[in-house]
């Protein structure tokens, strides 16, 4: 892209000289201001475009015989371009930067609300990764959580329903009851009723169809301080968790009773009850959105992360960050690239101590 502007004019010299005087190349000096104005500084399209206008000038003078109004016409035209190219480059180096704004604007927002956790909270080795299925997207209806409190390391995955800011604004409410409740309550119960009542007053403040369908689905986990090894994870209509023991076996972590995603308790109540499941040393435990295991390939074939997982291995304290870097990776060549939905990943590893 950088040499096509000087080919361009050197090419345009060439033709002038090696062409009969009927025959011009303003169209080849016209086109490389034009081409450089989106993509190059100002001083680089302001010189071009000078240097068009004087190879028009300096040839159609020298080497033609046609009359002065001809002359003039072409120079006209190759000034107007030029100014032309000025703007178009200003234009476009001002959207640049309005973008770059919103980009760290985004950015920013996604550090607020979802924050990367700690490689290591309450003893435990912790990876989350978000992945935005639009380009250049930083945050959407996904979200994350790990709050080290005193009843344990508490966790959050969920899907907000819906898209835009919306969303956005759903997710943090949940993150920012999540965190408050996590401290508070002494049960993973009470933290899910907290979450139902946070996204109820969320409800009413909203206009529209999402004052009557919005909806999270959500997993809650919680994992006991002391030698208890032991996962408690309520599920609210969200993917099952998968536990991924050191020895490769892998077990789906499938609720006793279903229940309503939070914030559909106008549809019914029932008590929230959590599972209790061996999370043994050297385990994982992956909790992810619908991003993951409703991804599709071009024969309408859905990545099955059990099926993938099963038998595999990630050992050591990196073993949570490898294991989302393969997913992220699997997913991308199972979809060509192409996602449709966002993937929020949380994985979570009971590190294996001496005397295990």
């Amino acid at each position: 892209m950088r040499a096509l502007p000087p080919l361009l004019l050197v090419g345009g010299i060439c033709f002038d000289l090696l062409t009969p005087p009927e025959f011009t190349a303003s169209p080849l000096f016209a086109a490389a201001p034009l081409i450089t104005a989106p993509f190059f500084r100002l001083r680089t399209t302001v010189a071009t475009a000078a240097l068009s206008c004087a190879a028009v000038l300096v040839l159609r003078m020298t080497h033609r015989v046609d009359g002065d109004v001809q002359v003039v016409t072409e120079f006209l035209t190759m000034l107007t371009v030029g100014i032309l190219a000025v703007v178009i480059n200003r234009v476009v180096r001002r959207g640049n930067a309005r973008l770059a704004s919103a980009r760290s604007i985004a950015e920013a927002t996604q550090r607020a609300v979802l924050p990367q956790p700690d490689p290591r909270i309450g003893g435990l080795d912790i990876a989350a990764r978000y992945e935005a299925a639009q380009a250049d997207a930083f945050i959407g209806g996904d979200l994350y959580a790990v709050q080290d409190t005193p009843h344990g390391v508490r966790l959050v995955v969920g899907d907000v329903r819906g898209k835009g800011m919306g969303a956005v604004s759903a997710v943090a409410v949940v993150i920012g009851a999540f965190r408050e409740a996590a401290e508070q309550e002494a049960t993973l119960e009470a933290v899910a009723q907290r979450l139902e009542r946070a996204l109820a007053r969320e409800g009413m403040r909203r206009d529209g169809l999402d004052a009557f369908e919005g909806f999270t689905t959500a997993i809650l986990a919680e994992i006991p301080r002391g030698a208890d090894d032991t996962v408690r994870i309520i599920n609210r209509g969200h993917p099952e968790p998968l536990l991924l023991r050191g020895d490769g076996r892998l077990c789906v972590l499938t609720p006793s009773e279903p229940a309503l995603p939070l914030g559909m308790g106008d549809l019914g109540t029932w008590p929230d009850r959590a599972d209790e499941a061996a999370f043994p040393p050297g385990a994982t435990l992956l909790l992810y959105t619908d991003g993951l295991s409703e991804a599709r390939n071009e024969h309408a074939e859905f990545y099955d992360p059990a099926t993938r997982l099963g038998g595999r291995i990630f050992p050591g304290p990196s073993g949570p960050d490898a294991l989302l870097a393969t997913l992220v990776d699997e997913v991308r060549l199972h979809t060509g690239g192409g996602a449709t939905d966002d993937m929020a990943l949380l994985a979570v590893r009971r590190p294996v101590t001496p005397g295990d």
